[in-house]
């Protein structure tokens, strides 16, 4: 039986990070996710780090400042996958008074004590002959702009997962950890892990246990023993729906609705528009959330009260859901106002510890699995200091720390690819795109054209590289191709995973 220092349990952005800050401390760690990397709540937010301009309002001042401190020190670590976004705030003169959105925009710029270097201030503009207000119904005069950041947030869990992995965690996914028991003669668990790909169970000996499986929480800590669950997490569903662009201009909008909550409007994948989101409590299967009729007429009502083209559910294209663990606090009655702070929390059962985390937002990830890594290494008594602040991600490593730079240096170095798979290869990939196309000279040396600019070198490394393992894997995590790519596309894709999985296999 394999002995390690930690088992983190649960595949998301909290899950990845963790194993991530403890591999780079020098502790031996082993990451298992019972489905995909990303497959949850992870790849369902609004794809954002920023501070949450709203919080302010419910005095969630602490929140607002780390999560401002954050996006910088993201942005810099991973600048191919994260970038920022001019957001549009139109003042309704029938919501919040103009003096009350000015004062909290002066505080979202001046809450993280300096950290801002390269995000610009916020300002009041007016919409009269600007790009800024051709969307808008022409009642919408002034508004406010500030900046924050946009994320592909399912490749932010795959590229910290490998990192861990680089550094030498075990990165196990649809591997499901099924029991914990304590270890009978030695200090430490015993836990059982199931396979779902080969239906067989494996025993690993961990000296501590990181439970970070998101709404699952609960669930894994009984898996010890009952009654460890101190705390309530509260189901908070949040979904988005993804309509044909509603505007040209890469600036976002993010709207005021009457019952206090607020919309966002992002540009995606080119020619779409991103809207969400909802918040509603959840109490159904964690397997099966998806959106509702109510949503869908929810969102699109939101958009509707701002811009002049008017959006139908008709309109929609494509929908996700994910389910927001929240840490509750009993007098909050609002899905909107519970808090996004985390919590960690240490269990203790029979000498065996349990570390858990509940709660938490995808901009103070990094923040949680640094203030997790230093518990972990008071628990163990050993491994090194924090590393991670400063340290880039893969693919933003050396000179894709400047993107724009580093665009204009890959189409050079590979002037036989076409500009729009360059730039796709720099944006999903980075500077790790060199290892797929280094050597090749000519298109034909990325293998079999799939369609529509898919070529099998990029999904073979997606197979043997991010444990892609299926077709929505690389479509819908690894990627967004499936907004793009025809059925045909499809079928050779899953034809060449099939084949790269069989060859793997053998």
């Amino acid at each position: 039986m394999k002995t390690l220092d930690v088992l983190v349990i649960g595949g998301g952005v909290n899950g990845a990070g963790i194993a991530r800050d403890l591999a780079g401390r020098g502790l031996t760690v082993m990451l298992c996710e019972k489905d995909d990397l990303a497959s949850a709540t992870s790849s369902a937010s609004t794809k954002l780090i920023h501070g949450g301009l709203r919080y302010l309002e419910y005095k969630k001042f602490k929140l607002v400042r780390e999560a401002l401190i954050e996006r910088e020190v993201l942005l810099r670590s991973a600048p191919h996958i994260i970038w920022p976004v001019n957001f549009v705030l139109p003042h309704h003169k029938n919501l919040r008074p103009w003096w009350m959105i000015r004062l909290g925009l002066f505080l979202y710029d001046h809450l993280d004590l300096g950290a801002r270097k390269i995000l610009p201030a916020s300002k009041g503009i007016s919409f009269a002959g600007t790009k800024y207000g051709q969307p808008l119904k022409p009642s919408f005069k002034h508004g406010f702009s500030y900046s924050d950041c946009w994320v592909d947030d399912a490749r932010l869990v795959v590229l910290n997962a490998l990192d861990a992995y680089e550094k030498g965690a075990q990165v196990l996914t649809r591997t499901e950890c099924v029991k914990i028991d304590r270890h009978p003669e030695e200090p430490g668990w015993v836990a059982t892990l199931h396979d779902h790909i080969t239906d067989s169970n494996t025993r690993v000996h961990v000296q501590l246990v990181v439970n970070a499986s998101g709404p699952w929480v609960n669930k894994v800590l009984g898996l010890a023993a009952n009654g460890l669950e101190k705390y309530k997490v509260r189901w908070v569903k949040g979904s988005h729906i993804i309509v044909p662009r509603l505007y040209q201009g890469d600036q976002a909008y993010i709207l005021q609705q009457p019952d206090n909550r607020v919309i966002f409007v992002i540009p995606y994948e080119k020619k779409y528009s991103l809207i969400g989101t909802t918040e509603i409590d959840y109490h159904g299967d964690l397997e099966e959330v998806r959106i509702s009729m109510e949503e869908v007429d929810y969102l699109c009502d939101a958009v509707n009260g701002y811009f002049r083209h008017h959006i139908k559910p008709e309109d929609v294209e494509w929908t996700y859901s994910g389910v927001r663990p929240l840490h509750e606090e009993p007098d909050v009655t609002e899905a909107a106002a519970a808090t996004r702070e985390y919590l960690l929390d240490v269990e203790e059962h029979q000498g065996g510890k349990i570390l858990s985390v509940y709660g938490g937002k995808i901009t103070t990830f990094r923040r949680l699995s640094e203030h997790a890594g230093e518990k972990v290494v008071e628990l163990l008594g050993r491994g090194k200091g924090s590393w991670t602040r400063n340290a880039a991600l893969p693919g933003g490593e050396g000179s894709a720390a400047n993107f724009e730079t580093f665009c204009k240096t890959l189409r050079r170095e590979y002037n036989w690819l076409p500009e729009a798979l360059a730039y796709r290869y720099a944006r999903a990939y980075g500077s790790r795109s060199r290892e797929f196309l280094r050597g090749f000279k000519r298109l034909s040396d990325l293998g079999e054209n799939l369609g529509d600019n898919i070529y099998e070198t990029e999904i073979t490394y997606l197979i043997n590289v991010e444990w892609a393992l299926t077709l929505e894997d690389i479509l819908w995590r690894r990627s967004k191709l499936g907004l793009h790519v025809s059925e045909e596309t499809q079928k050779n894709i899953k034809r060449v995973l099939k084949k790269v999985l069989t060859k793997k296999e053998g």
